[in-house]
Formats: structure tokens, C-alpha cells, sequence
């Protein structure tokens, strides 16, 4: 039921998929927290119920809007080492890196996010963020869905034998069942030396020297220095305008501007209902975005990426040539997870975290419980793509947080998992709430997804839910792309969360049922004003 903020009251909106992470943030809310508090506290209890997606080990993007009208992306996508060699990769491994292993494994920038997206209006202690997080690790967490499920499907069968993993997710060779307990002590003294010592511990510190240690055991060419150097990017947004609204991703080496690309589509192409009777063209056109994604997206602080190009150029080309014969591939699955937060004082952030495929890198070191990701897979190895491999570079990323703004106030929130489909969940999400369905069902409704994302599929696949109406199945069968129907609500169709915040400042919130999740929006008597926030 939507909720309208008054004067006399402090409203906050939150949606994750993971119930227990949603508690965190509206406790936190209870005690004088705001929308950044409640995402970091929702984000860190993530790293602990849903390790398959996330892990105090991986990548955060984040776009956070403040009060006083500006949109920030913090991207905390971490880069490659100094000794990042792709000759000796290409030695190594032949034509591309492995997706599991020491050597996708680059810095891990998401803790130093949860540092930065602080200085835009935290109110609470660092400790009193990270507490929830410490305890769910320390007390046990039963297990969700989710995870049961991606431990144990066979497509995730390369994790065996990995002893560090195996200790910790398969204790006793055992996949847990939904619902038993699950602990993680190690993890939970991290997360006490995080509460303790900061975000610092984990870049120089002692768990940074521990990790360091036990990386460069495994074969990793990540050095202290590696860790010690990284920082966040602050930037500002992409953004387009469509149907009113100013809509804001985040810009390169992110793939945000897919998206955006896909609006300005939609409105050159005059796409009437392009969630059902013209989703094959949309899918068309994300097809010809994906291969822009391949060709053209890169790192910027490296390489020259034309952010104009990829936004505007050929936004009629819908229609490139079909491999239909492609070859399919196996695609881990999990990924990430994505949160949505705002509150009555005009903050709103969409957090995105990630360690890529389902349980990343499948490294975990034993002494610090910290699980790594495996972003470092998306480097190529082709000495002639803009995304090949280099010291200190940032890898290709999925990772795109998505607000809208309608003039100069926060419309709508919006954070999905998904992988290289995550643009075209939110579009889909979106283009449903424009065309008036509520966040819950605009998040529940069925979907399709173009490219790699699991079941067999490949670049020239779609994935269409088996419960999606005739009309847009109609569609998409006549878009000369190869359809592959799956289950309704499949976990590889993305988890979707949303607020949303109407002209009248009433607000709403979904959680994607294809999750374990919740969204609330709670309402306390206002305890601090705007003006108490801290810097």
C-alpha cells in the first residue's frame, strides 16, 4: 500500500531481495538512518544470505541523488593488477581467460564503495551499518531459496572439489537444504574487523595483507599495492529523456547506456507497446546494442569510448544479421543483486553488487571467509578489442544502477541482477510503470531477455517466459531471433526491486518475485532534520 510522506514524519522505501537484508534496512531507518545507511546495511547482509550474487570480495556501482537535486554514480569497480600480463594469459589459458580461478579475480572495489556512498548523507555509524551483517554471519542465516538452488545446479559442478569453497558452502560434501542453518564464523570476524578498523582494513590493513597473502598462494598477481591504490570513481550519470522523464545510468565501463539506447529507440522507431505487440523489435534493438556492448565499450580511463556514439549512433539498426547456428555456451548463473532506497528528505540509491557468475571466482580464502568474484573473466584477450586486458584496468561490467527523475523530483528506483540482460529488465520494468502498472506488478510481470543468459542460450537467443502473454509471444517469434522458452518467474529472467515515488509523494515498493525478498516503506516521527546530516 502506498505510503505519503508528511511533514511531521520520516518516510523511507527499501526493496532487496533478501528479506532479512530488507529487516536491516528498516531497522535502520527505525533508528534515524536515511536511504544511504539503509542500502549499505541492506547491501553488507546481502554479502551474507546470498553469497552466490554477492560477497564483501566483489564490485558495487551506485547512483545516489541528494537533496539538493544532483545524481552522483560511485563506481567501485575494481581493476586489474600492475602485473597484469595478457601475453602470458593468452599462454596460459589460450584464447580467453577461465571463468572460475585466481586468475579472473581483480581487486574487489565494494567495500570502498559503501565508504564513498557515505560521504552523500550518511547519518549512522559505520559500525552500527556492518552490525546486522556481523550478526546474521555469526548467529546462522537459514537458507534461502536461492541458494540452495544455485549450490546445487550441475551448471555450477566446476565448484567441486574447490576445497576452500567446499568448506564453507558444502560442509561435509553436503548440499544444505532450504532453511538450515547456515554460519559463517570467519566471515563474521571480518566483519567485526571492518566494524572496527573501516573500509581501509580491507585495502591496507590487516585483512588486506591477509587476502594478499592468500591470493598471491593461489596463484593471483594482485599485490598490496593493488588494493592500497584503488578508489572509487565519481562521476557524473548518463541520461536521456523519455516520455517526461530524465532517466540516469551509469556511464562506461558499465553498460548503462544499453538502456538508454533502447529509449531513444523506442521513441525514433515511434515502438507503440513495446513490452508486448513490438517486444521483438525491442529485442532487436538490444541485440544491436549487445554487439556495441562487444565491440566498443571499454574502460575510459584507458581507452577512448565515444559515450555520444553509443547513446545515439544507428538507433534504427534493429535488424543486424541473425547467427542462428551459433554455438551455445554455458552460463553460470547468480550474479548480483540489486537494491532500491529513498526517503521523505530526497535521497534516493540504486546499488548494484556483484561477484558476476554464480559464486564468482569460486576462491574463498579460509582465514577471513571472504568469497572473490570473477569480473575479470570479462577482459578479453584480443590484442584488438578496446576490453583486452591491461595493468590497472577496469574490465567491461554489467553492473547498471537506473533512477528517473520527472522535473527535478525522484520518480522511480530501479535495481535488478541479471548479468548482460539487466538492461533490458529495467526496461521492460520501467516501460510497464509508464504505461500505468503498479512497481509489484510491473516487477512480476513476464519477460524476455536477448543473449547469453542461460538455458543453452546464445547472442542470437531470446529467453521468453512460458507465461507471457500470446500477443508479445507473437512478437517475439517474428523477430527472426532464435526463442527459448523457459519457466515463468526464472530466476535467469533477473530479480527486479523498485520505488517508486508518485507526483502526490506517495511512495511504493516492489520486490521481484523470482527471489527471497522484501520491500517495505516504514514511517517514523521525524526524529533529525535534512540539515543534521552528516558530510
Amino acid at each position: 500500500m502506498p505510503v505519503t510522506s508528511t511533514p511531521q514524519s520520516f518516510t523511507g522505501a527499501i526493496a532487496t531481495p533478501h528479506v532479512l537484508a530488507t529487516e536491516a534496512a528498516t531497522e535502520v531507518y527505525r533508528d534515524g538512518g536515511g536511504a544511504v545507511d539503509a542500502a549499505i546495511a541492506a547491501a553488507a547482509v546481502l554479502t551474507v544470505v546470498y553469497p552466490h550474487n554477492v560477497a564483501l570480495g566483489g564490485d558495487l556501482i551506485a547512483l545516489v541523488r541528494t537533496p539538493d537535486g544532483s545524481a552522483t554514480c560511485v563506481n567501485a569497480s575494481g581493476w586489474a593488477g600492475a602485473a597484469a600480463d595478457p601475453a602470458a594469459m593468452r599462454i596460459k589459458h589460450g584464447a580467453r581467460l577461465p571463468v572460475r580461478g585466481a586468475d579472473t579475480i581483480t581487486v574487489p572495489g565494494g567495500v570502498r564503495g559503501w565508504e564513498t556512498l557515505r560521504s552523500f548523507g550518511s547519518r549512522l555509524p559505520w559500525d552500527r551499518l556492518l552490525a546486522p551483517a556481523e550478526e546474521a554471519a555469526r548467529a546462522g542465516v537459514p537458507v534461502a531459496g536461492s541458494l540452495a538452488a544455485n549450490l546445487a545446479d550441475p551448471e555450477n559442478g566446476d565448484l567441486i572439489g574447490m576445497e576452500d569453497f567446499e568448506r564453507v558452502f558444502r560442509p561435509g560434501g553436503r548440499v544444505p537444504a532450504v532453511g538450515e542453518d547456515f554460519r559463517q564464523p570467519a566471515l563474521a570476524d571480518t566483519f567485526a574487523a571492518l566494524r572496527d578498523g573501516g573500509a581501509a582494513e580491507l585495502y591496507t590493513g590487516g585483512l588486506a595483507a591477509q587476502m594478499v597473502h592468500f591470493l598471491r598462494q593461489r596463484g593471483s598477481a594482485l599485490d598490496a599495492d593493488d588494493f592500497a591504490e584503488f578508489q572509487p570513481e565519481v562521476t557524473e550519470p548518463l541520461s536521456v529523456t523519455f516520455r517526461g522523464l530524465t532517466v540516469l545510468s551509469s556511464p562506461p565501463n558499465s553498460h548503462g547506456f544499453l538502456m538508454l539506447r533502447a529509449l531513444r529507440a523506442i521513441d525514433e522507431l515511434d515502438l507503440d507497446a513495446p513490452v508486448t505487440t513490438n517486444i521483438g523489435c525491442l529485442m532487436r534493438v538490444f541485440h544491436h546494442g549487445n554487439r556495441l556492448r562487444s565491440s566498443r565499450l571499454a574502460d575510459p580511463r584507458l581507452v577512448p569510448v565515444d559515450f555520444a556514439a553509443l547513446l545515439n549512433d544507428d538507433l534504427s539498426a534493429d535488424a543486424p544479421e541473425v547467427d542462428t547456428a551459433g554455438a551455445a555456451h554455458s552460463v553460470p548463473r547468480g550474479d548480483t543483486v540489486g537494491i532500491a532506497a529513498a526517503d521523505s528528505d530526497g535521497v534516493a540509491v540504486s546499488l548494484i553488487q556483484s561477484v558476476f557468475h554464480a559464486f564468482g571466482s569460486g576462491v574463498v580464502d579460509p582465514r577471513t571467509g571472504i568469497l572473490f568474484h570473477d569480473r575479470g573473466t570479462s577482459f578479453s584477450l584480443d590484442a584488438g578489442s578496446p576490453n583486452v586486458l591491461a595493468p590497472r584496468k577496469r574490465p567491461v561490467h554489467t553492473l547498471m544502477p537506473v533512477l528517473t527523475t520527472e522535473n527535478g523530483s525522484v520518480r522511480h528506483i530501479l535495481a535488478t541482477m541479471g548479468g548482460q540482460g539487466q538492461p533490458q529488465i529495467l526496461t521492460q520494468v520501467l516501460l510497464r510503470m509508464l504505461a500505468g502498472a503498479t512497481p509489484v506488478a510491473a516487477v512480476a510481470a513476464p519477460r524476455a531477455i536477448v543473449g547469453s543468459q542461460g538455458y543453452g542460450s546464445t547472442a542470437d537467443s531470446v529467453l521468453v517466459e512460458a507465461d507471457i502473454d500470446a500477443v508479445a509471444a507473437t512478437s517475439v517469434a517474428m523477430s527472426g531471433l532464435t526463442v527459448v522458452e523457459v519457466p515463468p518467474h526464472s530466476e535467469e529472467l533477473g530479480q527486479a526491486n523498485v520505488v517508486e515515488i508518485d507526483r502526490r509523494r506517495q511512495f511504493t515498493a516492489a520486490s521481484d518475485p523470482r527471489a527471497d525478498g522484501a520491500a517495505a516503506v516504514v514511517q517514523y516521527p521525524r526524529r533529525r532534520q535534512p540539515s543534521d546530516m552528516q558530510g
